[in-house]
């Protein structure tokens, strides 16, 4: 595309450049917790013409387990070089726009997104509303699987996105403004579906992931996130806030929504919930 992504792109502007043949890479990563196979086949179903299909569990995670034994949470991050052979194998190279979208208001789209900045890909963006916005714009979906073409293993770059470990994360916690992603019965303790322990890392704020859009489904204007995020942080500068969820994964829709307020410098905390409350040395709490 003519101009660099940032952060979200309308339906409208997505099929009038694909309709002019500018060449943008579309990523769909459509997924289910609860049925690892149903965003896959959503997407042989019907999808965007020429998108390519990457699975949360296979493509944009490591292994659950590091080389010591130690949970690493459920959805770690890949080795970077895995994950640069991934984006070679989808032909994507520092000079690719890609576009990135799902049917889940973007909780999965906003993960790829947040790891091609974590690989210093810069020129990245969600489609706003995902596959439904498309539709409603009068886009086609085909069936037809056109294979990519592939390019070298992604170029090591220096990063546009930061990270904290649980060690340095457990060093900081009351001088960081900790956001968490996940719905606040999960934040509070009520349930827990997913993981063994329920509750929250103490300190942490409740931002649920589904707070940062509107009722169809697309982000609430720039104006509006950075109005909600600024009386998040208080006086903290968004550079002190870090985003965790239950294993990684929704955190990096607060952090799109964050970069698309202008509140830039947040960091991941990529274990997350699933990572931290899976050592019970570490300290939860419970509760509002």
């Amino acid at each position: 595309m003519h101009t660099t992504l940032e952060t979200l792109i309308s339906a409208e502007r997505l099929r009038a450049a694909l309709a002019t043949g500018q060449a943008v890479t579309v990523i769909d990563t459509r997924f289910d917790l609860a049925d690892t196979g149903a965003g896959e086949a959503s997407w042989r179903a019907g999808h965007l013409p020429g998108s390519i299909y990457l699975h949360l569990d296979r493509d944009l995670a490591g292994p659950t387990t590091g080389p010591d034994g130690v949970f690493k949470g459920r959805h770690p991050l890949p080795a970077r070089a895995d994950f640069a052979a991934t984006l070679g194998r989808c032909g994507i190279t520092p000079a690719t726009p890609v576009v990135v979208l799902d049917a889940q208001g973007g909780m999965y789209a906003a993960r790829l997104w947040w790891m091609l900045r974590w690989m210093g890909h810069s020129s990245v963006a969600v489609l706003d509303g995902g596959v439904a916005a498309w539709t409603t714009a009068g886009g086609a979906r085909v069936t037809d699987i056109a294979p990519p073409r592939p390019a070298a293993p992604y170029p090591e770059r220096a990063s546009l996105a930061g990270t904290i470990d649980a060690a340095a994360l457990a060093a900081t916690l009351g001088r960081v403004r900790l956001l968490d992603a996940r719905a606040g019965e999960r934040f509070r303790g009520e349930v827990e579906p997913l993981d063994s322990v329920a509750g929250h890392i103490p300190g942490a704020l409740n931002r649920y992931f589904k707070d940062n859009l509107d009722a169809d489904g697309r982000f609430k204007p720039a104006a509006q996130l950075r109005q909600d995020y600024e009386a998040l942080l208080g006086a903290r500068p968004a550079e002190q806030a870090v985003h965790q969820c239950g294993s990684g994964v929704t955190a990096c829709h607060n952090l799109l929504a964050m970069e698309h307020a202008g509140l830039t410098g947040s960091v991941l905390y990529p274990g997350s919930w699933s990572e931290w409350s899976a050592d019970p040395a570490r300290p939860v709490a419970r509760g509002g």
